[in-house]
């Protein structure tokens, strides 16, 4: 007896079935290979079409170009400030013209007078000058502008010293509360007095933009009177209290004054590996050499 069944054997009905089924994949299979789904329709692009797309590129650009340009604003060029000319593009010789222009207690009241004493190039004065702001007075009928002149130098007159003005002066300046006028002031008194306008920068986490509306105001009118010491007498402690010189600068120093034995001239700092070149100016303030 044969217990076990054929899997592989089928009746007449499930036959027909499975050739019913096979039939039905193959003409499906056919119907897909032969039929073209492909769309007919196509996009035709104009000469119009790509002036467009190229003209919303170029404005695109345009945007970004604009975005990242400089933004200056309307100054007048009396005050611009070591920091504001070389944003302008001056170099350092045509900033120094203007202030020492401005220290003779004249004033440029005109584009052409401003390019005649920085002697900047006619293309950074064209670029430069429609940001000019004069005062008032300047653009006056002729008639007018010698009054308007007296009332303008009175203004320039009341300009105080920075090294006379106290606390609650420099407290009236937008943006100058207590602790930071505390801070000029203790700040004036570890240098001696300012002998620079521009070492106001140097106040501890005062801004910039801060410190000009200070200079604004005040400046340096009379030289501080500086207490000098002698480097070949100086302790260690003395010369470590010096503004602008740190314990390291400190040491630099003495050794080098160990190995001359006598420091004859202040100039000779200079030779130290390490100096700070840059400080030298205001280091020699606090030095000398007898």
């Amino acid at each position: 007896m044969n217990v076990f069944k054929s899997h592989f054997r089928y009746n007449k009905s499930q036959r027909s079935g499975i050739l019913f089924l096979v039939i039905i994949i193959v003409s499906l299979q056919l119907f897909f290979f032969l039929s073209d789904f492909s769309s007919k329709e196509t996009t035709t692009l104009t000469n119009s079409d790509f002036e467009a797309f190229n003209s919303e590129i170029d404005s695109l650009n345009s945007v970004e170009l604009e975005n990242t340009k400089l933004k200056i604003y309307s100054f007048n060029p009396n005050y611009i400030t070591d920091f504001k000319g070389y944003q302008l593009g001056m170099s350092v010789e045509e900033i120094d013209r203007l202030h020492k222009f401005r220290k003779e207690g004249k004033f440029i009241n005109s584009i052409k007078q401003f390019q005649d004493v920085t002697q900047v190039s006619d293309s950074l004065i064209n670029n430069i000058s429609p940001y000019f702001k004069f005062p008032d007075w300047v653009n006056l009928k002729k008639d007018n502008l010698k009054s308007k002149e007296q009332v303008y130098s009175k203004k320039v007159i009341a300009k105080q010293d920075i090294n006379t003005a106290t606390n609650q002066d420099f407290e009236k300046i937008k943006g100058v509360g207590e602790k930071l006028a505390n801070r000029i002031v203790n700040y004036r008194t570890k240098l001696q007095g300012f002998s620079e306008n521009n070492q106001i920068f140097e106040v501890w986490y005062l801004d910039k933009e801060v410190a000009n509306r200070i200079l604004e105001v005040y400046e340096v009118k009379n030289l501080p009177i500086i207490q000098k010491i002698n480097i070949n007498q100086a302790t260690f402690k003395q010369v470590l209290a010096i503004p602008y010189i740190d314990y390291e600068l400190t040491k630099r120093i003495f050794n080098y004054k160990n190995e001359v034995i006598e420091i004859q001239t202040i100039e000779e700092l200079k030779k130290i590996d390490g100096f700070p070149l840059e400080k030298f100016n205001r280091i020699a303030l606090y030095l000398e050499a007898k």
